[in-house]
């Protein structure tokens, strides 16, 4: 979890989201998490495997873009 200016914001980090079991518990992180503030999922994929309202974004266009 991260607060700037007051606002909040939740990152989840991992290298790779290469199967279905790292992909459920990297984006499961959030399930007892009920709250409106934005959820992130970040990682090296291309792919954009964002779900349930939380954002998955590549790290490197993440960084960049910051």
């Amino acid at each position: 979890m991260a607060v700037k200016d007051g606002k909040k914001e939740y990152y989840q980090v991992a290298y790779l989201l290469a199967t279905e079991d790292v992909i459920e518990r990297e984006f499961g992180a959030y399930k007892d998490i009920q709250d409106n503030y934005p959820k992130y999922v970040l990682s090296m994929d291309r792919f954009d495997f964002s779900r349930d309202g939380i954002i998955h974004q590549n790290m490197i266009d993440f960084l960049l873009e910051r």
